[in-house]
Parts: structure tokens; sequence; C-alpha cells
């Protein structure tokens, strides 16, 4: 297998890999998907060709095979060395070799091999994996299919033999030479609601009455130009439940394949806390990186990544509770801090980070975000105050299972939010490094807003904590539950939990029954939610929760090949080679020893080209981002931007302006715009508001108007002002009244220390002058 660093353009070759189809069977939340890649080869000598795709970091693989010449080609599961040596010793023999296996440095980047095609030779490659869908907070399922794979950044003097150190073709996107198609077939008991797409689909189809299954394809055309979603929305997904699948029967008893497997799905009823936390320490890591330079989608006039994170962090800053501590990071190739240690929740101290992230700007460099997490952790700890971090990241970083390991090294101390911006984001890193934490991960893509993901996670962070977790198992005597999944540790309101776990012992008759119990202490009550279940196993023949089960012990030790234990290596490859599920250790390795004579002639190698991502600006040039052009090193390109009229060429770094006012005029042109993010802009800390000049603006009353209606015996200037704030938001701002929830009940809490119980009063005058009809039950403390 060849590799080496750099940017290359496509040769005029014909491309091996002709389309790539997916066959999608998604029940309930769980996903079986067979991705086939077609090959063919035009040339006159034989090939090896290299494809590096992306993978969701959750997928569970389990399956390769090659069909050739109508034969079919079933993969074996080995130790990874091994499987690369006999690779090339079968090539460098003239023997049609195939090899699948995951990156070194991430688990969401994998690299299939194809050794010795033939000239005219045709050969189909289908991998198979399962995965868990999660749950978004409007309750749909979100399954997504990875098409664009970012380069990933190296960390300094960590140069690694990642998949994306190979040179790999860039072709624009119109350009690309194979095709992707998708058909999905969906079922639940509960009945599907409605699927929707950030892809054009072909209409739903449903398959029952009942509308218990339902089938979608997408339409033809995908330009691999964004990574492809299915939502979909079944009329009840908060049951609990427990599945028992019965094991392989040529497996021996006592081992993970051999005994019966469980899957319980829980959904506890956190009540929401109304209770105003004031503690905790707030510490927001963002990308800084050139790459966050590109818009957060490929809609004309969208946001920039750096521009809507600026007004994240605002909204994020005038959300705090009074009396927490906070701090501010930037981080690309270098980084820098707000104040050299978190500094209490003031005025003073809100005000002074606002203005500096109006500052802001995307001119950092590479991402090098392990320093910083570093300088982060070093930091002492504030007695009273658990640490609460929050990293935002288009995740381009190279070697993740690094980051991960200082995440997971200082999870005892702290909880990890974590955000991935843009197409393209490292799914292993994001979500293990809030896994790791006992923390929660969010992507923000397509049309996705990013503000109203980061404050339910702020909401997530306030929450009252959960204490005391644990697991009970009520089984019949002689059987037993080992759990796979790591102990839970943290339980979120609106969140599902899923543990896995291997039944031991003789399985009684099919009426016996089981129970499995989730105990919490909330707000100093003991809780506890119980399911009961057949212990009868179902057979399945693709056996879906072993392979969930293995992989979800598989995420919780492996950490690559340099940052895993020897202990956890020698668990990880037992389990990965008795599951089938690959891991960092091991690799899928085909080779068809029935081909009656070596192929002969030199062999050529192709790598199978990558699209290029651009954005248009002002029509023409187009703008590429940083962050589509496969290099290993982004520091050899700096902050250099493509640019595309008719061909491509290289252009020097923009001019960065260290003008103040230049930064400030950028801001407030994206995000000073909206009349909601102005009047944000003037709350102060402790959520009150000044009755001034620029709040009659947004309010659209003069100011004498305002001074007139003032019931001034009943509260102050700053009293009335914040009324018809808090009426404002409510009657221009509730489609966002996610973003805002926090800061509004903060504006609230500080109204009733002034005004008591003469709200309903101010309420009523401020709903008069505004010509406005809120309750005044929102007001309620």
């Amino acid at each position: 297998m060849e590799g080496s660093c750099g940017l290359v353009t496509l040769q005029k070759k014909p491309v091996a890999l002709k389309s790539i189809s997916v066959t999608l069977s998604i029940h309930e939340f769980v996903a079986c998907v067979s991705a086939t890649l077609n090959y063919e080869n035009e040339e006159k000598v034989p090939l090896e060709a290299s494809f590096v795709f992306p993978m969701d970091e959750d997928s569970a693989v389990y399956s390769f095979e090659a069909l050739v010449d109508g034969k079919k080609i079933v993969a074996e599961l080995q130790d990874k060395m091994e499987a690369q040596h006999k690779y090339e010793d079968a090539i460098s023999q003239g023997q049609e070799a195939y090899l699948l296996e995951e990156d070194s440095d991430s688990r969401d980047v994998f690299c299939c091999n194809v050794g010795n095609l033939q000239p005219g030779s045709k050969v189909e490659l289908t991998l198979r994996y399962v995965q868990e869908l999660p749950l978004d907070a409007d309750g749909a399922l979100r399954y997504v299919l990875p098409a664009i794979l970012n380069p990933r950044y190296h960390l300094s003097g960590r140069l690694g033999d990642s998949c994306l150190d190979m040179k790999t073709p860039l072709v624009p996107l119109e350009e690309l030479p194979y095709t992707l198609s998708m058909v999905a077939t969906i079922s639940s008991q509960h009945g599907i609601q409605r699927v929707h797409s950030n892809c054009p689909l072909s209409a739903i189809e449903f398959l029952a009455d009942d509308q218990t299954s339902a089938q979608v394809s997408l339409t033809e055309g995908h330009k691999f130009d964004r990574d492809v979603e299915l939502l979909i929305y079944y009329r009840e997904v908060h049951s609990p439940r427990v599945s028992v699948e019965a094991g392989m029967r040529e497996k021996k008893p006592d081992s993970l394949m051999g005994d019966p497997s469980v899957m319980v799905s829980f959904f506890p009823d956190i009540p929401e806390d109304e209770a105003s936390v004031t503690c905790g320490e707030f510490v927001f890591l963002m990308d800084c990186s050139g790459s966050m330079r590109c818009p957060m989608n490929n809609q004309d006039g969208s946001q920039s990544r750096i521009e809507a994170a600026q007004e994240t962090l605002i909204l994020l800053l005038k959300s705090l509770p009074i009396g927490c501590y906070f701090n501010i990071y930037q981080f690309g190739s270098s980084y820098k801090e707000f104040f050299p240690e978190s500094v209490k929740y003031t005025q003073q101290t809100m005000e002074e980070a606002v203005n500096r992230v109006k500052l802001m700007r995307a001119d950092l460099g590479g991402t090098e975000i392990l320093a910083p997490l570093q300088n982060i952790y070093r930091k002492p700890s504030i007695p009273g105050h658990p640490l609460q971090l929050f990293v935002f990241t288009d995740g381009e970083v190279t070697d993740t299972f690094s980051v991960i390991k200082e995440v997971q090294s200082n999870s005892n101390k702290h909880r990890c939010f974590s955000f991935g911006i843009g197409e393209g984001a490292s799914t292993s890193l994001i979500k293990s490094i809030a896994r790791m934490s006992g923390g929660t991960s969010e992507f923000i893509t397509g049309k996705d807003r990013m503000q109203p993901k980061v404050l339910r996670s702020l909401k997530h962070s306030l929450q009252s904590a959960v204490e005391d977790i644990s697991l009970s198992w009520n089984l019949p005597p002689g059987v037993s539950a080992n759990l796979l999944s790591p102990e839970p540790t943290v339980i979120f309101r609106g969140q599902r939990l899923i543990l896995y776990a291997r039944l031991a012992g003789k399985m009684p008759a099919a009426e016996a029954t089981g129970e499995v119990g989730l105990k919490y202490t909330l707000q100093g009550k003991r809780l506890e939610d119980k399911l009961t279940f057949s212990l009868q196993p179902k057979p399945d023949a693709d056996l879906t929760i072993h392979r969930l089960a293995a992989k979800s012990f598989i995420q919780t030790k492996d950490l690559g090949l340099t940052q895993t234990s020897a202990m956890d290596k020698k668990d990880v490859s037992k389990i990965s080679i008795e599951s089938g599920v690959i891991s960092s250790f091991t690799a899928f390795i085909a080779i068809n020893k029935e081909l009656k004579q070596p192929v002969q002639g030199p062999r050529a190698y192709r790598q199978i080209p990558r699209p290029v991502l651009y954005h248009k600006t002002f029509g023409s040039p187009r703008i590429l981002c940083r962050s589509s052009i496969p290099v290993s090193h982004t520091q050899n390109l700096g902050n250099t931007c493509l640019y595309r009229s008719g061909s491509f060429s290289m252009m020097g770094t923009p001019r960065s302006s260290n003008n103040s006012r230049t930064k400030l005029k950028s801001y407030h042109k994206v995000i000073g715009g909206t009349k909601l993010m102005q009047l944000i802009d003037l709350q102060k800390a402790n959520g009150s508001w000044d009755l001034n000049e620029d709040l009659t603006k947004i309010l659209g009353v003069s100011l004498e108007d305002l001074l007139a209606a003032h019931p001034a015996q009943l509260v102050d200037l700053s009293g009335w002002a914040t009324v018809l704030a808090v009426v404002w938001l409510h009657t221009h701002g509730k489609d966002q009244k996610m973003e805002w929830e926090l800061l509004e009940r903060k504006a609230v809490a500080w109204i009733h220390t002034q005004a008591g119980s003469t709200v309903p009063m101010l309420v009523k005058a401020a709903n008069t002058l505004l010509k406005s009809a809120v309750d005044p039950a929102v007001f309620a403390p």
C-alpha cells in the first residue's frame, strides 16, 4: 500500500470505483446497513485501488465480502498487522486481495484496498454494519450516512500513518466519477409519522395499512456535498424496553457470542428543574482555526462557522447564573485564554468577555486542541464549582485518540459537552470526548442552528445532579447478567439510556421473566425505574444486539494503537475477533485463492478521488474551505484558501486586520443585525435591562412614551425595562425560545426581587404599551 503526503490534482485516468449503493433497514432505533462498492478496471494494467471514506463512530462493522465473477469471497477478521502482511504478500504474488481497516488514529475513517484488479474485471465489495440511532430533542431518530471526509490536522510532533496521509486526487463535485444510491426500509410497532431528510428523497411509501413500515430512497444525483441525514419520527419513541437475543448455537456457552445478549433502553422521567443553579465553573473552548471561516452550509447568505460561534458564545454568557465562574479559550495552531484563571461571573467580567467575543476571528491556523485541554486540566479546581467544559470545533484533528485519552484521564473532575460544527466533523472526536466524561455531544450541519443545540446542553449542565446511579437485576437462580456497557454515571432529562449485558447460565423455561432496575437519587429522593422482560431469547441471523454490545465494549477500551493499555488491547482484540466487529487492532482480509493463474504485469496504484467542497462568495469566484483540502499537515498551507474560476489555484492568505473597528463592524453586520440579538446584547449579568435609547429602538416605542407609561409606584426604570424586554421576547422571539429561555428565566427571577406581587400589573401595563398579549403566567417565579 503506497502513501505520501501532499496536495495533488486528478490524473486523467479512469476511476476504478463506479458506484456506491446502500441498503438501509431501520427497526425501532437500530439501523442495519449494507454498503456495496462497485469497482471496474477500465485500464490495460492490473490495479491496486485505495478508497478512504468516513463512517460514523458508532458503526459496528461486522462483515466484509467480495463478489468476483459471481463467486463470493467472505473476508476474515484478523489481527491488523497480520492482515496487512497477508494482503501485501498476496498482491506481491499476483493474487487478488481485499483489505478493509479502521484508521489507526480515528474510529470514523476507514480504508478499503483492492489489490490486483485485472484489466476488464469487475468486483463488488460489501461491508455491513449496525448502529444505534441517536434521539433528537424533538423526538426524531437521526441516521447519518457520512459522505464528507475532511482532512485532519496532525497534532505537533505526532506524525502517524493515518489513511488520510495518503495522496488523494481532488475533483470538483460535478466531476466526481462515482455515484451514490440509497434505499431505506423503516419499521416500528408504534407507527411511522413522517421521514425528513437534508437530501431529496422519493415520496414515502407505506408498506402496511397501519403505517408500521415504510420505504424511501435517495433520488438520483447526490453530489457528495453533504452527509445524507434521515430524520425518522415515530408516533411514540419514549417507551422503555428490553430485548433478549439468542446466541450462536455453534459457539461455546459462557462466551459473548454463545450466550444470549440483552439490550436495555431506559427513558428516565427526570422532572425539569426550575431552581436557580449558581455553582459551576464554565469553560468554553472555541475553535478559531482557519476552517472556521467556512459557511455553516451551502446556502447563499449562510453565516460562517465563526460568526455562528460568536453569537452562540454571547447567548451562553448572557445565560450563565450569577455566582458561577467562567473562562473562554480560543485555539488553532496556538491558543489564547480570556483570563489567566476562571473569573467570577459579574457585570464587569461578562462585559469584558462579550467585547472580546465580538473581536474573535478564525485566524489561528490549524487545529491544536490538545494543548489548551491540557492547560485547562492543569488549573486548580474551584471548591464547590465543578468544571463544565464546552468544546466547539469542526473536528479536523488526525490523532483523535490522544485527545480522547486526555479527556478520559481527567473525567473524574469535569464533564465535557462537545459540538461538531459543519459537514465532516469527526464523529470519533466529538462523541468520544463527551461519552468519556459524562457529557453530551451535538452536531451542527446543513441548516441546523448552533444556538438552540448549545443552549440545550447548557441546560443539561445546570440540571440538578442525578447521584448514586446503580443498576440491579432480578433473575432466576443460575442466571446472571454481565454488563458490557460502562456503568451509567450520568442521566440527563429527556435522554435515552441504552445498556448491554450478557446473560450467563442456563436459561429457564419460556414463561420465565427477569427484571432490571435503574436506581438514582435526585434532589434527595431515591427513585427507581423497573422493567420486566421475558427471558426467552429471540433469534436474529445478523446477531444485531450481540454486535452492538461488542461495539459498546470496544468503544470503552479501544483508544488506538498508541493510547490503549496492553491489558485493554488484549480484551478489545479478543472481543473484536469473537464478535466479528472491527477495532483498531483488527482488519478484514479476503484473498481469492482460486485464481487460476497469478495476475501478470506491473501493477498500477490508484487512489480513489475525494470531492472538493466549495462555496459561492458573491456569485464568483468560489472559495473553498481549507477543510476540504486533503493535506496531512495543514500548517503547510497556513490559512490559505483556494479560489475557483475555471481552474484551481493557490492563493495567498487573506490579510488579517488588527483594527478592532473592522472586526466589530463585521460582527454587527452579521450578528447585530437581528433585533433579538441586539436585545440580548443589552441584558446585564443579573438578568435586568436598563431603559435607554438602544432599548427603545428595539421595542419600537419612543423613550417619552416608555417613560409616560412607566408605573413608577410599582417598580423603578430598570424593572420596567426588564418587564418590557421579556414581553417583547415572548411576542417577537417565541420561535427561538430555546435560545433565550435561560436568560429570560434569570430576568424573571430578578424582576420578582424588585416588584414582588406587583408583577401581574406590570405585565398588563407592558402588554398595553407594546400591543401584546403575553400571559402573566410566564412571569411566575
